[in-house]
């Protein structure tokens, strides 16, 4: 459904996306993984059509560069920084986005639904915190039904609680056959809504994986502090998490175990399916 051969982008001297070339077929989820500056924003605003760049961008056989204004009616996108009007409720929001889109009213309360904000319908947005204004953004950008959903940096600007929430909703977006398109630097988030994950650096694609494998790719491993429920299976945890080929050992309050960032709870599970009770659990790094 899209496919992009050396798309570049300069603002002056300055590259921000350099020679990049990617395919990403129909209903399928890809995440552009990479630090901030990697060029995955720049991306998204070359996918839509709002930049002019250099190469071939094309989106349901259609070039971006010629026909962007068809290009973005099949696409929902939710950016970085959300934008609204603070006296508006939720429903007049939604209301006047689907005005401005020519999309039936009788949407709204589908899409209220989907992303859990019915309750919220008639609060002001300013009245909001930041996972429902997300959770509104992206209500928005299902109005229209697009087949292509575009997700930038989704959880960003989220506490723990807005993340998960928005995460849940995300999840469920997976099952139908829309195409999803996230931009992210959170492995969390590469795992749980990723079929492809696409590494980015100073512009350029260095690498494209299964997101279960981007950790190791890239050398990203957390620490793990478990406190056993008791003590004196300590050594039989060690022997049991070695024997998975990780780097465990004892220390004055339980163990300490290297894992892979994306498999956290593979040591902790291995323990609880053997009857090695966990009291606690810190992640240090």
């Amino acid at each position: 459904m899209i496919r992009a051969e050396s798309l570049t982008k300069a603002y002056g001297r300055s590259v921000v996306v350099d020679d990049v070339s990617f395919e990403i077929g129909s209903g399928e989820s890809v995440a552009f993984w990479g630090p901030n500056g990697a060029g995955k924003t720049t991306i998204v605003r070359c996918l839509l059509g709002l930049v002019h760049f250099e190469g071939q961008l094309l989106v349901d056989d259609r070039d971006v560069a010629r026909r962007g204004k068809e290009v973005r009616r099949l696409i929902g996108h939710v950016p970085q920084e959300l934008a609204f009007y603070e006296d508006l409720s939720v429903d007049e929001t939604l209301t006047l986005s689907a005005e401005l889109r020519t999309v039936d009213r009788a949407r709204i309360a589908s899409v209220l639904e989907t992303v859990d904000l019915t309750a919220e319908v008639g609060k002001k947005v300013g009245a909001l915190s930041g996972g429902m204004k997300q959770r509104l953004g992206l209500a928005a950008a299902l109005l229209a039904d697009p087949p292509i959903l575009v997700l930038d940096e989704p959880t960003s600007n989220l506490d723990i609680a807005g993340r998960e929430k928005i995460m849940t909703v995300l999840e469920g977006l997976r099952a139908d056959d829309r195409t999803l398109i996230l931009t992210s630097h959170h492995l969390e988030e590469v795992g749980s809504l990723a079929d492809r994950a696409l590494t980015m650096a100073e512009g350029r694609i260095l690498a494209e994986c299964a997101p279960a494998e981007l950790a190791d790719r890239l050398g990203i491993s957390s620490r793990l502090h478990i406190v056993l429920s008791e003590e004196d299976r300590t050594d039989e945890a060690v022997a049991l998490l070695r024997g998975m080929d990780l780097d465990a050992r004892r220390n004055s309050r339980g163990v300490i175990v290297d894992v892979s960032a994306q498999n956290k709870g593979a040591a902790i599970g291995a323990l609880l399916e053997k009857g090695i009770g966990v009291a606690d659990f810190e992640v240090w790094r």
